[in-house]
């Protein structure tokens, strides 16, 4: 009997530390010449939101746990405040490369294509004149600048928004001399503006940050300006709502929206030019630490810069080539989908299939007169949603609409509570899940009179009804009117919005009851046909592994002699390559032109090949405080499909990044003849499609 302690903090790889080599991942992406310059631009925006989240979520968590004397919630056992100095040393590497990007290598590429961002001293006399009278124009009647004084003590600073710190010489009207002020610029101005250009192939951009610090002395007459440093604070933006008290969770979510603005302050952004005593003074302001404090050689916003690919839209060039996705032929050839599905399942692969055809789906069942319910589950669907205003459609025509609608998904609480409302008014049922359970779920279900019967459809997915989302991240849908797979979807729902015992499912995987136990037995599964001779084979695709029960069996199943190859795009807590341990896992992330979004699960099973699909990722929140759907591919033909989209990723050697015993990634360099790029492959043959 095997007694390898597989709880040992060394097998382990830090969760947040992880997070942060995902971000020096996608960075890399802003450096590679391959890739369309605008894009490379958005690349290094990207990198810079991501680390703003995971300030706001995950260092502020670890800074709470700190004040508790909390222990570490991650299995490789680093105690919290070794953490934080670790997340200190990785993003001050990470920003300093940043802006390295930015000043070293973005600015003069851009300025080789004839995209200046034009720094002030720089500006030409017509910019000067035209930018001065922007200012008067736009800008002064806007901004208030506020003195600092016994009377006027420091303003609160909104999350993430930018602020110059101003310090003053001289008297006021008043006769005051504070010798601080502070300027907030507001959130309706752009970040970015445009200046005019002789020539259409010329962009001319200039940073507000640059226009308020060239005038700001407009804002004080009479005082003598010493100064104009950009600073932005980052907060605490994780929702608190106590599920065991709470009456109202609308209401209770809306109360805590308005404080999450004004969270306790976590980072402290500064311009590398701001003199250490008005940097320290801005630390005690937000009750900061040192090491809480980055100093940045540019703008401290600097994702907003993301407004110049907006911006500059006659270069096509400096994109990514547009592309069409495909409409499987099984559904472009008939109108009526209801008929399609009742021959066949869909499967889309998106976004080298449409998203449409789902928009489509819960379109006909609006307007079917014998289409009698429709039951959804939202989770994030943007302010302006095609699918809610089909669902509103439906309810207005007298259908039975339930709504299962996630108000807690991060940083789209707002847009969710006004869909809520909306569909409220139009007659739709709407309950917001489980109280306890974030409803994570991808589920419609359409239930139509056929003859003297009901007839069940299904949409399952891995990711949002979100039309921008489906352009831009991988996910696959699964439509069916499988009569088991339909009831199933039924009996979740009944769950999600009355009450009653967990009910028995015959082909779907849920969180958080039978989700976990079921991956256990799978990769059990591949270890017996392993230690029985048999080929054994594991591919699972997912945006993060760090659940430790699960890492432990695939530890055990690698012992066993099972081949486990794991494409995890973000945080992986699993140590790959491990002799005795993991010398049989593989560990790649695949980064790219899109977002890595959809989980899939690949079981050999002695050739009787098993697929499965997903809206967990294997993390423990999924497994056990989420209501999740894993749905089994059932159709030969799909699950086929799905395993040669696998070994795709598996045979990227171009955007795919090795893990390393030692927990860092390796980017893969191709030879000459033999690069190979998943994403561009399944693009390449999309139109092919017929299934």
């Amino acid at each position: 009997m095997d007694t390898t302690d597989l709880k040992r903090p060394e097998l382990y790889i830090n969760r947040e530390l992880s997070v942060l080599a995902f971000d020096h991942r996608v960075l890399d992406l802003a450096k590679d010449i391959s890739i369309p310059l605008l894009e490379r631009l958005r690349f290094l925006c990207i990198s810079s939101l991501n680390l703003d989240e995971f300030f706001e979520i995950r260092v502020a968590g670890l800074q709470q746990r700190l004040e508790l004397a909390a222990a570490p919630l991650s299995p490789d056992d680093m105690a919290v405040g070794d953490t934080l100095r670790a997340i200190r040393e990785q993003a001050t590497a990470l920003i300093t490369e940043q802006y390295r990007v930015l000043n070293d290598l973005m600015f003069p590429a851009l300025a080789a294509e004839r995209i200046h961002i034009v720094r002030r001293d720089r500006w030409s006399a017509a910019q000067e004149t035209w930018l001065k009278r922007y200012f008067n124009d736009e800008l002064l009647a806007i901004l208030s600048p506020l003195g600092l004084d016994p009377a006027h003590p420091f303003p609160r600073i909104l999350n993430k928004s930018l602020n110059f710190i101003v310090p003053l010489q001289g008297k006021d009207a008043f006769g005051r001399h504070s010798g601080m002020a502070i300027v907030q610029a507001p959130r309706s101005l752009p970040r970015v503006i445009q200046v005019p250009a002789g020539d259409a192939r010329n962009h001319e951009f200039v940073l507000l940050s640059s226009v308020i610090h060239a005038y700001v002395d407009e804002l004080f007459p009479g005082m003598k300006v010493l100064g104009c440093y950009q600073f932005r604070v980052t907060r605490n933006s994780d929702l608190y709502v106590d599920e065991e008290e709470v009456v109202d969770i609308l209401r209770a979510v809306q109360g805590e929206l308005a404080a999450r603005r004004y969270g306790d302050a976590v980072r402290l952004e500064v311009s590398s030019d701001c003199p250490q005593d008005t940097s320290l003074f801005l630390q005690k302001q937000f009750e900061l630490g040192a090491d809480d404090v980055y100093a940045v050689h540019g703008p401290v916003n600097l994702n907003r810069l993301e407004e110049v690919y907006g911006l500059v839209s006659n270069r096509p060039e400096l994109k990514f080539p547009a592309f069409v996705p495909n409409i499987p032929k099984s559904i472009a050839k008939s109108s009526d989908l209801f008929e399609t599905l009742r021959n066949t399942d869909v499967l889309l692969h998106h976004p080298y299939d449409s998203f449409l055809p789902v928009l489509d789906f819960v379109r006909q069942a609006a307007g079917d007169p014998r289409v009698l319910a429709i039951k959804q589950t939202l989770y994030r669907t943007g302010p302006d949603s095609n699918v809610v205003d089909a669902l509103v459609s439906a309810a207005q025509a007298g259908k039975e609409v339930s709504v299962v609608i996630e108000l807690r998904a991060r940083f789209d609480e707002a847009d969710n509570i006004a869909l809520a409302n909306k569909l409220q008014e139009a007659g739709a049922h709407v309950v917001y899940g489980i109280v306890g359970y974030k409803t994570h779920a991808k589920m419609i279900l359409v239930v139509r009179r056929e003859g003297r019967g009901l007839r069940r459809y299904v949409h399952l997915g891995t990711g949002n009804y979100h039309l921008r989302t489906a352009a831009a991240y991988t996910d696959y849908s699964l439509m069916t009117s499988n009569p088991e797979i339909g009831e199933d979807v039924n009996r979740i729902f009944l769950q999600l919005t009355s009450l009653g015992k967990v009910m028995k499912l015959h082909k779907l995987k849920q969180s958080p009851f039978s989700l976990y136990s079921s991956m256990l037995e799978c990769i059990d599964q591949e270890a017996r046909h392993a230690q029985a001779g048999k080929r054994a084979h594991i591919i699972v695709k997912v945006n993060a592994l760090t659940e430790p029960g699960i890492i432990q069996t695939l530890y055990k199943a690698a012992m066993a002699g099972v081949r486990i190859d794991l494409i995890v795009r973000g945080i992986c807590c699993l140590r790959p390559g491990i002799p005795g341990i993991s010398k049989n896992i593989h560990v790649r992330s695949i980064v790219g032109r899109f977002l890595e979004h959809s989980r899939v699960f690949y079981f050999h099973n002695n050739g009787k090949k098993e697929v499965y699909c997903s809206s967990a990722d294997w993390m423990e929140r999924n497994f056990f405080r989420r209501v999740e759907v894993c749905f089994p591919v059932l159709q030969k033909k799909h699950r086929d499909r799905i395993i040669k989209d696998l070994k795709k990723y598996l045979k990227d050697n171009t955007r795919a990044w090795i893990l390393q015993p030692d927990g860092r990634y390796r980017r893969l360099k191709p030879r000459k003849k033999g690069a190979f790029q998943a994403q561009l492959a399944l693009l390449e043959q999309h139109s092919e499609r017929t299934l």
